[in-house]
């Protein structure tokens, strides 16, 4: 059975429409202002990044932000108590290293996950071979675990991965740390590709994925995007607002389904 995640995404790419899943940093100041802005812009989710002092994936601008997070006090828990003040009409995920799930107790975090309103989770760092006991934990208290395909990955992999893919599958659009780019990478289009041909779960090209046209492009191929590192340095540099307009604007462009040239 579908989670609440799976079921709205695949919902919205039935009615013809692209998913925009903006990330914001959580436990950075004014960050349950930018959830409720991108919410407001148009956003079919967000994901909600609890910082970790050795983020393996992020790349300078989301470690920044996780930096400031946890120089403020930021902390699982207190980001998750602030996630129940958000009162926002779409699902919420979490990005996580595994070391917090493993420090809390599988079953313990997942309810605790739960009992916040999140619906979703994705762990960069927990490979596909060793997530069973904490998706096993997950499912039993209703949390999606997104899973992550990457481009390196042999062809026989991807349907495993996709089997075990709750919510959508997060197709890793470029090798490398997380952060804005040039241009979209010719791996996030492939792997989409390759992705789509052997599942029906939502697929959402995210790592590099850097403005509305490179969003545009990934999803000729995909159901979605994620956009990170893009957003997070416009509520860094500028604030909620910042991050509201830009999702606005990508939303935009989604919708329209084509790429004005600049």
């Amino acid at each position: 059975m579908s989670g609440v995640m799976e079921t709205q995404f695949r919902a919205t790419r039935a009615a013809g429409r692209k998913l925009l899943v903006p990330y914001v940093t959580g436990g950075l100041a004014g960050w349950q202002d930018a959830v409720r802005a991108v919410v407001a812009a148009g956003a079919d989710a967000v994901e909600i990044g609890i910082p970790f002092s050795d983020p393996v994936m992020d790349g300078p601008v989301i470690q920044q932000a996780s930096q400031m997070a946890l120089e403020q006090g930021a902390t699982p828990v207190s980001i998750l108590q602030e996630v129940r003040e958000l009162d926002v009409q779409v699902p919420l995920a979490v990005m996580l290293y595994y070391n917090t799930v493993h420090h809390a107790g599988h079953a313990r975090f997942a309810a605790s996950l739960a009992d916040a309103g999140i619906v979703a989770c994705i762990v960069p760092d927990l490979p596909l071979e060793e997530s069973g006991p904490w998706c096993e934990a997950a499912d039993g208290a209703g949390i999606e675990t997104v899973m992550l395909a990457a481009p390196t990955a042999p062809d026989d992999r991807l349907p495993r991965v996709c089997a075990r893919a709750r919510g959508f599958v997060y197709s890793v659009g470029l090798l490398g740390v997380t952060g804005e780019r040039a241009a979209l990478a010719g791996t996030a289009t492939a792997l989409a590709s390759r992705l789509k041909a052997v599942t029906d779960v939502p697929v959402l090209v995210g790592v590099g994925v850097s403005n509305a046209e490179q969003a545009v492009e990934a999803c000729r191929v995909a159901d979605g995007v994620v956009m990170g590192a893009s957003v997070v340095r416009r509520i860094l540099e500028s604030g909620a607002d910042a991050a509201g307009e830009y999702v606005a604007e990508v939303r935009a462009a989604l919708d329209a389904g084509e790429i004005t040239p600049k």
